[in-house]
């Protein structure tokens, strides 16, 4: 079984809770299709504005992955608004390293620089919310055999 030690801190669940009021915003209008065409052109448009490149054109297939991985989303923003585990940012600081690996496997390939604005915004959300976990953790490797304080070696917060 792995024990982890979790960051309790409450500056930590608003960070949890900051950034899933940020997926919940930035993604429900990827959730349905009528929505998503709504933000594919304005994002688009901006990027054309912005001259960064734009999206290209809508197809079913694109449409009905834009609305999976933002119906995804929105369920997960919410589980860590209305109930924020420190366990919560961990798996969220994971999950946007996979997808700042992916967005930045786009722009490799020619994707619209306006990816970058939200790559940004998953890399920092990815450190702030694990770069607690590693403290944590290389505090617990540098102490003596077992807590200095008593506590369990498991996530608190459950």
């Amino acid at each position: 079984m792995i024990r982890l030690i979790a960051p309790s801190r409450p500056a930590y669940l608003r960070v949890i809770r900051a950034g899933a009021w940020y997926d919940l915003v930035v993604t429900a209008g990827f959730a349905t299709p009528w929505t998503y065409a709504l933000v594919h052109g304005a994002l688009s448009s901006l990027g054309g504005t912005l001259g960064l490149g734009g999206f290209p054109p809508l197809d079913p297939i694109q449409t009905l992955y834009a609305n999976l991985m933002g119906s995804v989303v929105l369920v997960w923003a919410l589980l860590r608004i209305v109930k924020p585990l420190p366990v919560h940012g961990l798996f969220d600081g994971v999950g946007r390293t996979l997808f700042a690996m992916w967005q930045a496997y786009a722009l490799a390939q020619g994707a619209t620089r306006l990816l970058w604005l939200f790559f940004a915004l998953e890399v920092s959300f990815g450190v702030v919310q694990l770069l607690p976990w590693w403290r944590a953790r290389a505090n617990l490797m540098d102490a003596p055999a077992g807590r200095a304080d008593g506590r369990p070696l498991s996530v608190q917060g459950q």
